[in-house]
């Protein structure tokens, strides 16, 4: 029984007709006590079958540790996000209820290599010479989290040394507890920096500074 029924298709459709460059989206699954791994292999097939530009590829996160090594990918279920360069795009999790809005802008930001940012937020991007992960704990129950992953992606796209990490928190709640998330979002900068909620830019930014200082 397909995920995505004929209306959403055809909004998907519509939505990713203007792909340039090529899109895969390279999904690692688990055997271990993963709930919805079937669901997001399935939920990347058939976005994946709405646009000549996009693939999905599948792999065994326990028994191809070379691939997942190649992506950094140190948990599953994950779905990696390449365009024209691997621009650090990673979904954790299922990317269900309002955070399908997520995956399919991660989509389309990865064929055009282009962020939609501030150019205050561009230029410090492009100074960046350390490297920093952001990581957004999110639901998919939660109206606000796209806007706080999406902002993620976006400084990933714009900066190889940003990687971008989406979490579905209820699915990793080990991350959860060890981040003490008690709302959503919650973005974290490299393991050290926190900020709360769907945040502008320059708090981002400010965290950032922060945390690399």
């Amino acid at each position: 029984m397909a995920l995505l029924n004929d209306e959403i298709v055809k909004n998907v459709t519509e939505m990713l007709a203007g792909l340039t460059d090529d899109v895969r989206l390279v999904v690692f699954t688990t055997k271990n006590g993963c709930e919805y791994c079937k669901e997001i292999v399935q939920l990347a097939q058939e976005v994946a079958a709405t646009s000549a530009k996009l693939t999905a590829e599948v792999y065994d996160f326990d028994t191809a540790p070379d691939k997942a090594a190649a992506y950094n990918i140190t948990m599953a279920p994950a779905t990696v996000i390449a365009g024209a360069r691997d621009y650090g795009l990673r979904y954790y999790g299922i990317p269900s209820g309002h955070e399908f809005s997520t995956l399919l802008y991660g989509i389309q930001r990865a064929s055009e290599g282009k962020p939609d940012l501030d150019p205050p937020t561009m230029s410090f991007l492009n100074g960046l010479t350390k490297p920093v992960n952001i990581q957004v704990f999110v639901t998919p129950t939660c109206p606000y989290c796209p806007r706080a992953a999406i902002l993620a992606y976006d400084m990933a796209v714009a900066s190889n040394k940003v990687v971008a990490e989406v979490v579905e928190s209820m699915e990793f709640p080990d991350l959860a507890d060890r981040f003490n998330v008690m709302g959503v979002p919650l973005n974290v900068i490299n393991g050290t920096g926190r900020v709360e909620g769907a945040a502008p830019p320059y708090m981002i930014v400010n965290a950032i500074k922060a945390a690399l200082a």
